[in-house]
């Protein structure tokens, strides 16, 4: 990716480079540790630019990538805005939401527990997104399902179930938290790509990075078509065969390589 460095980014870079692992006064935390520049790694740092740039997720939200050197742990930023995201920024993470390593000094997205409990009951799963997005938002809300009315929002899934805290946990902040409340939560979204959270905003899970992108990307797509759909009448969905079918296409490199590469492009970040 493209940056302008300042002097700082050179000596934080130098330190990196020379392996120093010591505390340096002035300098920002993430000058001090980083992960390995793999190539799922920089796809997880595309993944929330483009995202951020779909309007997908703004301020909050996060994205999370199986850690493809040990499948029980994963990695995701430490928490800052996605749109700002750089590889450096990148953590990991055990399956219980710990810090590997727990004397780095960043602060952790607090709802990182969502990702460790999927990849725990999903071993399919390789990239997760968590995201509000307030075109999704109504259908947590209210009796209308959210099922996909075009071909490209396919990818969906047929089913979206809807996950309510309250019915186990009480009236909360309504914060992901806590490993229990993940595990319900995992529970609920079952073999699902997607899941809605009351009143909160959707979880999306994914084969890879490519495909949990596409998916949420045309979640909200499909959620802004639905509600206009709405206003003319009944909506006609996909068949489950309709479903099927479109999903393979859509997330076959003839589909999914295309959209990656303009998303990429769109976000101003290599298509990796």
């Amino acid at each position: 990716m493209e940056k302008n460095l300042t002097r700082r980014d050179l000596l934080e870079a130098s330190l990196l480079l020379a392996g120093l692992g010591v505390s340096v006064p002035g300098l920002s935390p993430r000058a001090q540790t980083t992960v390995e520049n793999l190539v799922e790694f920089q796809r997880v740092v595309a993944a929330n630019r483009i995202l951020a740039n779909e309007g997908v997720v703004d301020a909050f939200g996060h994205v999370s990538v199986r850690d493809p050197r040990n499948p029980e742990r994963y990695v995701m930023s430490y928490s800052r805005s996605p749109a700002l995201v750089e590889l450096e920024d990148l953590l990991e993470f055990e399956a219980d939401g710990s810090k590997v390593n727990p004397d780095d000094p960043r602060r952790p997205y607090g709802e990182r527990v969502i990702h460790g409990a999927i990849y725990e009951a999903r071993p399919d799963v390789n990239a997760v997104v968590h995201n509000h997005s307030y075109a999704v938002v109504p259908f947590s809300v209210s009796t209308v399902p959210l099922r996909p009315i075009v071909h490209v929002a396919s990818v969906i899934g047929g089913e979206i179930p809807v996950w309510d805290m309250r019915d186990n946990f009480g009236d909360t902040d309504m914060l992901v938290r806590n490993m229990e409340m993940s595990r319900e939560l995992a529970q609920v979204l079952g073999d699902n790509t997607c899941l809605l959270i009351r009143g909160h905003g959707a979880v999306v899970a994914g084969a890879s990075i490519k495909q949990a992108v596409m998916a949420a990307v045309y979640l909200q797509v499909n959620a802004q078509l639905v509600s206009q759909a709405l206003a003319m009448g009944e909506p006609e969905y996909l068949s489950p065969r309709e479903i099927e079918q479109s999903s393979a296409t859509q997330f076959s490199p003839l589909g999914l390589d295309r959209a990656w590469e303009y998303y990429c492009v769109r976000a101003g970040v290599d298509p990796i």
